[in-house]
């Protein structure tokens, strides 16, 4: 598993966008419109991880998940219960591939994805 980005609820997604441009030095890589389930960022600094952008009307804003890339989501998923990760969401499809959610003994949100 390698680290693809971490997942920040947002207020302004506009505002956002100008201080991880500016003041960060990030550029956009995509951009995503849900409807009235909101509008996500993906920003790219340097190296592979981006941060995610997520504007919506049910989260409040913070840090909601850190997203894992990996090769096989079912296996891992797998592998995973039998050391014990308490999975919060079973895999499901997504428009990108395929995401299930789990927590660390803290409760931080911890995205798998396995893309396209």
């Amino acid at each position: 598993m390698k680290i693809k980005y971490t997942t920040l609820i947002v207020k302004d997604m506009d505002e956002s966008i100008k201080f991880y441009r500016e003041v960060m030095g990030f550029e956009i890589d995509s951009q995503y419109d849900l409807g009235p389930a909101g509008t996500i960022s993906l920003l790219k600094g340097e190296g592979e991880t981006m941060v995610e952008l997520i504007k919506n009307p049910t989260d409040e804003p913070g840090l909601f998940s850190m997203g894992m890339d990996v090769e096989d989501i079912k296996a891992t998923v797998k592998e995973l219960k039998s050391k014990g990760a308490r999975i919060t969401m079973e895999p499901m499809p997504i428009t990108v591939g395929t995401l299930a959610f789990m927590e660390d003994p803290n409760g931080v949100r911890i995205a798998l994805i396995q893309h396209h």
